[in-house]
């Protein structure tokens, strides 16, 4: 079998580390490509070396478009704007693009969805196989419930999160709102501060924390008179990340152009 050529985007952060070594413990899979924006310290260095490793033979370069030449999908757990430019890259080149960032406005989010006219792009807000899991599992029990269930979602991550709520918070909010047939942008209250009145019937609402070095948890709550029903994940490591991100990009790389999910990667779309 021939081996799956992964690129990692921003290979010198803590998420692009952990991706390298990975990578290079995972078999089928062999790093081909590692990029950094232009004036980082990890530019001309080994990746490997980068990311704690021996050294891969693989230099860190600023230039993603020919990084993409070399490969056969691109991992990019980046910030909205870079991310945007290497979906344009991904299109322009035909290579796969898993993509982890969250925080996306609503043009970006559109561009996005026109890159992957033209190429493979797996988009997810929590690459955790739990994770991904858990959203079919959330969107079932609110189908399953009726509305006279209230649904909360409580999320924590380190004191260093620049966004919120979560991507996989949000994530879990379009998956409740899915099962009962509803846009999440008519019923999500992501704020609550003062005299605010009882709460709305149907709403989905959110709750953030931050603080620490917590990787990620998340729990979705489901109350009614008499009981309440809790989902939770809680992240150990934000290993599980970079593993499950390998994982899609190996799906990712056989795929024809499309905006695909974790959900495909595990076969929960059908």
């Amino acid at each position: 079998m021939t081996d799956c050529r992964i690129g990692v985007i921003g290979c010198s952060g803590r998420m692009g580390q952990m991706l390298i070594r990975e990578i290079a413990a995972t078999k089928c899979c062999v790093l081909a490509a590692a990029t950094e924006g232009p004036g980082n310290a990890a530019l001309g260095r080994d990746a490997g070396a980068v990311a704690g490793l021996e050294p891969l033979g693989i230099t860190v370069v600023d230039n993603t478009r020919a990084a993409a030449a070399d490969c056969d999908v691109l991992i990019d757990f980046t910030v909205p704007a870079a991310s945007v430019d290497h979906a344009a890259i991904a299109a322009e080149t035909g290579t796969a693009l898993v993509l982890g960032t969250t925080g996306m406005d609503a043009d970006q989010t559109t561009a996005i969805e026109t890159a992957a006219t033209q190429a493979a792009i797996l988009w997810a807000p929590n690459m955790s196989l739990g994770v991904n899991l858990l959203f079919a599992v959330t969107k079932q029990v609110a189908t399953a419930l009726g509305d006279d269930w209230d649904i909360e979602i409580v999320e924590m991550h380190h004191k260093h999160k620049v966004d919120a709520p979560s991507g996989t918070a949000l994530g879990f909010g379009r998956a409740a709102a899915a099962g009962r047939g509803v846009d999440l942008d008519d019923v999500s209250d992501r704020g609550r501060d003062g005299i605010t009145g009882a709460r709305k019937p149907g709403d989905i609402g959110f709750a953030v924390l931050r603080g620490g070095d917590v990787a990620g948890e998340h729990t979705v709550v489901f109350a009614t008179e008499g009981e309440r029903v809790e989902l939770t994940h809680r992240a150990g490591s934000r290993n599980i990340f970079a593993r499950g991100a390998v994982r899609a990009a190996r799906w990712a790389a056989t795929q024809q152009p499309g905006l695909y999910d974790m959900p495909d990667v595990l076969g929960l779309n059908g």
